[in-house]
């Protein structure tokens, strides 16, 4: 086997706990961009086409392997944690358990012993999966046993400094507070991440724990290696950010900001105007197609898939929704788990919650809320709106006001209006509720029965003027009208005033 072609297993880190997040939510399950910090490390490994990937859980351990449940990889314990050695050690003995099916005979006691190992972690997500590509060829090409993934900044006070050798191998990784003056001023750091041939289990665990700490550190591979004669060499990064953490909120932040300016930067790339890119978020999960424009303030999350051609307007929110070709979100909606069909416009203000299923050419106003709900092609519900668990056929017209009324206080009931529907302004449906084809709901109607086919339905009370009741209601509460109502108070004196004036009634003339 080759050097080219050797089976690639990785081992992901992800036991820490995070203490300065201030959180109950393991560090590592902190988002960025729409993942998790350690699935960003899970998908570098698989698009590396790794064999095995193991993710070293320790606090948190549960919620951790919940996350990445289904997602490929396999778990290893680290149920005390005593450094980075130890966890590495755990991870590589979870590859061996693995049984390496693909190892046939070349299989021994340190289990993928024909398999380089690659070393990662669960809070540095903006490592690429190109970088970690080059690191391998760089590790394959240089015939090295142990490749360190360096990079390098002006002053690197906190790192551990790389000290290289003749040759450029690297002799061995000198930690800030045992560094020289001299060393102190090397700029080349140690990222952490490692690549290295079939013998680091093995020599993992010959690792001690002889430091004030009493820990096993990772580090001491190096030197490992270097006794056992191997070549050790550092692959130096382009862009010492792609190795940055996060242990705290400011630095998921940070890394949040640069992770969205790659991921804006590549839609822009690819055809999509965003006109204020510094204002609009896009999770990594998201896919757009050309010729799609997002307004300042847009936010697009989770599975959502924008076709060409879509406009989606200032400050709305639009997550695990499809919008097809053509579709313009107005300003301040919200879309969530919706399928909005080709031409269909939305908003502003509007609320499409999920279950929301929007045929061809549909339009949906401003206040209109829309759950569990289909409406085929044509549809318009203009203004100020609740359509809740129903379906409505195409061409039908909704109201303003018009309310779907689908829960009875403990169920959700489900209601059907056919094609070609008038419904009138301050319409009430009250669920379950099927209205024919061509039906015709006057205005302000309360629904309760069927209506079929090409009916009308009246349903409001008869209309009864009470002549006199409101001087007589605002008269009642006459000293709180005249301090806070002064237009009533002057109309209710105007009334005094003519009732004053009328004569009083007499008594009839009686007949003698």
């Amino acid at each position: 086997m080759t050097a080219t072609n050797r089976p690639l297993d990785v081992v992901i880190l992800a036991a820490g706990q995070g203490t300065r997040m201030k959180s109950a939510l393991p560090k590592v399950l902190h988002p960025v961009a729409g993942r998790p910090m350690v699935a960003w490390a899970v998908r570098a490994a698989q698009e590396l086409g790794a064999r095995e990937v193991v993710v070293v859980t320790g606090h948190g351990a549960e919620k951790v392997e919940a996350a990445l449940a289904g997602s490929g990889v396999r778990f290893a314990r680290q149920e005390q944690q005593l450094g980075t050695g130890h966890a590495f050690l755990c991870g590589v003995d979870a590859l061996s358990s693995a049984g390496n099916k693909n190892a046939g005979s070349a299989e021994s006691e340190s289990g993928n012993v024909d398999a380089d190992v690659l070393v990662l972690y669960g809070d540095t997500p903006l490592l690429r999966t190109e970088t970690l590509r080059a690191l391998l060829d760089d590790h394959r090409a240089r015939h090295s046993a142990f490749t360190i993934l360096s990079g390098e900044v002006p002053d690197a006070t906190g790192y551990g400094r790389i000290v290289r050798g003749e040759g450029g191998q690297v002799e061995r990784i000198v930690e800030q507070k045992d560094a020289t003056d001299a060393e102190k001023a090397i700029g080349e750091f140690n990222s952490g991440v490692y690549v290295m041939d079939a013998r680091a289990p093995e020599l993992a665990r010959r690792i001690g724990n002889s430091n004030k700490a009493g820990e096993y550190y990772l580090t001491d591979l190096l030197g490992l290696y270097r006794g056992a004669g191997a070549r050790t060499s550092a692959f130096k990064l382009d862009d010492a950010d792609e190795v940055l953490g996060a242990n705290d909120r400011r630095g998921l932040a940070d890394l949040g900001r640069i992770l969205r300016g790659r991921i804006n930067a590549a839609h822009l790339a690819a055809g999509v105007s965003i006109q204020a890119p510094e204002s609009v978020h896009i999770e990594d999960t998201v896919q757009i197609g050309r010729d799609v424009t997002l307004e300042p303030g847009v936010i697009l999350r989770g599975e959502t898939r924008i076709a060409d051609g879509v406009t989606v307007g200032a400050y709305s929110v639009v997550t695990d929704s499809v919008l097809e070709t053509g579709v313009v979100v107005k300003p301040h909606s919200v879309l969530e788990g919706a399928q909005v069909g080709a031409g269909s416009d939305v908003g502003p203000f509007a609320r499409l919650r999920p279950g929301s299923v929007l045929g061809e050419g549909v339009h949906i106003g401003n206040f209109v809320e829309t759950k569990n709900a289909r409406l085929d092609a044509g549809v318009k519900a203009g203004h100020l709106a609740y359509l809740g668990d129903v379906t409505i056929g195409a061409e039908t017209n909704v109201g303003a006001g018009t309310i779907v009324a689908n829960y009875d206080g403990v169920n959700k009931h489900q209601s059907s209006v056919g094609a070609g529907v008038f419904i009138g302004s301050n319409s009430t449906i009250i669920a379950p509720r099927v209205v024919g084809d061509a039906a015709f709901i006057a205005a302000g109607s309360a629904v309760h029965e069927d209506i079929p086919e090409g009916h009308m339905a009246v349903a409001r009370g008869k209309q009864r003027n009470v002549e006199g009741w409101s001087h007589r209601y605002w008269g009642s509460l006459r000293a709180k009208v005249d301090q806070k109502l002064p237009w009533l108070s002057g109309w209710l004196r105007a009334q005094d005033a003519a009732n004053a004036a009328e004569p009083e009634p007499t008594e009839p003339t009686r007949n003698a």
